[in-house]
């Protein structure tokens, strides 16, 4: 809640203050009386130096005023990328308990099966070790002495076989029987043992999902207010941004300074992209700007790398594999989940649409979703993550792995 208040108070100080308002108005005010005064002919004489000098002092205080936007500008955005990754680090406990709970689920699936197995391999011996018992009782004679009245004096068929052994009056094979039985009975407690722990540890992972997912719930509802009221500021920012540029490149002389403001925003984006595939059979996951990499970030460790682009630009495969999962995830709105063939397994979090389903062989290349805004994020952007040694079992850097996979994401990482 301090942290919340000193986002939300840095801000106010920063945004909210009619005095910036009232700089950029006057600036843009003085800016174009200076852009009429030096585009009005004069028929003899030059413009006087003062006018001159007035007009350089108007684009200057523009053009310091463009800048101080900027900066509070990268600011905002600086404070909802830690937002963002906190939020992610808080629903990432969600999906791991998620991930746990699979695997538990999985586990108690398997216990259960071996324990029928078991069962069923008691049952079909119990009936040779009936049989064997039962002639073994039928053949006690006088003949045998004590010993007959031991196996006499049994309760059941195991019984006589049990004593018999002990008396050494069974053959070989008979006695091989009633070991195997005996072992496999030990193996049918050890299923059962093994069954009761593994659904033990699914329930008890079930319970921990559960809470983890309604912390990540509470604690994202918790920041929802504060995330969209910065999200806002950072809009009037940028708008306030925008038409101090505008004015600045009307000053400049530009004509149509409209056009070229936005002629200019789309040259810059195109030179921002740096995610590249230098070929070999793979592709970048998509086409855009790095502005997270991995590592830890104000005090929380941030599992990925982000790659900011347009809703709708297409996400890759970088290699070949198999769909584990796409659909709903907690924190990322929606995820894909693909494993390849070295068993590594890469995730793309905040799509806004996939176009794969779960246990789809996918190809290198092949359009698996699109990029989104979904979940808690600031912007369009794709979360992309690599698992090694199963799913959240071991989260490495991905740059490494798509390096050694022909893929460059540039220098920023």
């Amino acid at each position: 809640m301090k942290r919340r208040s000193a986002v939300l108070a840095t801000l106010h100080h920063r945004t909210a203050r009619p005095a910036s308002s009232r700089r950029l108005r006057r600036a843009v005010l003085a800016a174009g009386a200076a852009a009429l005064l030096l585009a009005a002919p004069v028929p003899a004489l030059a413009a006087p130096a003062d006018d001159v000098a007035a007009a350089q002092a108007a684009e200057q205080e523009l053009v310091a005023e463009v800048g101080r936007i900027q900066g509070e500008v990268t600011a905002a955005e600086e404070q909802l990328q830690r937002m963002t990754v906190e939020a992610e680090a808080a629903a990432d406990a969600a999906l791991v308990a998620q991930a746990e709970l699979a695997a538990a689920q999985e586990a108690a699936a398997v216990a259960a099966a071996e324990l029928q197995a078991a069962r069923d391999a008691v049952a079909a011996a119990q009936d040779e070790v009936v049989e064997l018992g039962r002639e073994a009782y039928m053949g006690a004679s006088v003949d045998m002495g004590d010993a007959a009245s031991v196996l006499l004096d049994s309760e059941g068929p195991r019984e006589v076989l049990e004593r018999a052994a002990t008396l050494d009056l069974l053959g070989t094979q008979r006695a091989e029987t009633l070991q195997e039985y005996e072992l496999l009975e030990t193996q049918e407690e050890q299923a059962d043992a093994a069954a009761q722990a593994a659904v033990a540890e699914r329930d008890a992972a079930a319970a921990a999902a559960a809470g983890a997912q309604a912390a990540a719930d509470a604690r994202l509802a918790d920041a929802q207010s504060d995330y969209d009221a910065l999200a806002a500021a950072k809009a009037q920012l940028d708008e306030q941004l925008r038409a101090a540029e505008v004015e600045l490149l009307r000053l400049r002389g530009i004509a149509d300074a409209e056009a070229a403001w936005q002629a200019q925003q789309e040259a810059e984006q195109a030179a921002a992209v740096n995610v590249r595939s230098t070929g070999g059979g793979t592709a970048a996951p998509t086409a855009g700007r790095v502005t997270s990499c991995y590592g830890a970030r104000w005090g929380t460790m941030h599992y990925g790398v982000d790659i900011a682009a347009p809703i709708g630009t297409p996400i890759f495969a970088p290699e070949g594999g198999v769909v584990l999962q796409a659909g709903p995830a907690s924190g990322f709105g929606q995820a894909v989940y693909v494993q390849h063939g070295d068993g590594s397994i890469t995730l793309y979090g905040h799509v806004n649409q996939f176009f794969v389903a779960a246990g789809q062989v996918v190809s290198a290349g092949q359009q698996i979703a699109e990029v989104g805004n979904k979940g808690q994020s600031t912007g369009p952007h794709l979360h992309f993550e690599v698992h090694e040694g199963g799913l959240y079992a071991s989260r490495v850097n991905p740059m490494p792995w798509l390096e050694g996979h022909g893929i460059s994401l540039g220098g920023s990482c």
